[in-house]
């Protein structure tokens, strides 16, 4: 069992940055995949972007390419999502999430195993 908690959410005006952080209990998130999501109000959960066990290769969403950046420090049990140009349709809670998918990394919610409880990201325009 694996317990995933993200911190670093917060009030941005558009433009701006934060890093999220998902801090790992246990001894094994080495072995995983790591994930983020995101949910607006009223909107499905959807697919930001991810990143291997190994620390490479990752993937994003369209909508995040060249803002993003998904890192992990396997020595600290904890991943990261470097979010910079802000803007207000990113507004939603963000979730980490891990996997063990062995051909490639998985884009989908259903995919993923465990779970974070999510941090609120506001973006003011």
């Amino acid at each position: 069992q694996v317990q995933l908690v993200e911190s670093g959410g917060g009030l941005v005006q558009a433009g701006g940055s934060l890093r999220l952080s998902c801090e790992a209990s246990g001894r094994t998130f080495s072995t995983y995949n790591m994930g983020w999501f995101r949910q607006a109000p009223g909107k499905e959960r959807e697919f930001v972007a991810a990143i291997r066990w190994s620390g490479g290769p990752t993937t994003y969403a369209d909508s995040v390419k060249g803002r993003f950046t998904i890192s992990r420090d396997n020595a600290k049990n904890t991943g990261y999502l470097q979010m910079n140009s802000l803007k207000p349709e990113d507004t939603a809670v963000y979730y980490c999430a891990l996997e063990r998918s062995i051909v490639r990394l998985r884009t989908t919610p259903g995919e993923y195993d465990y779970w974070g409880q999510g941090t609120q990201v506001t973006v003011s325009s």
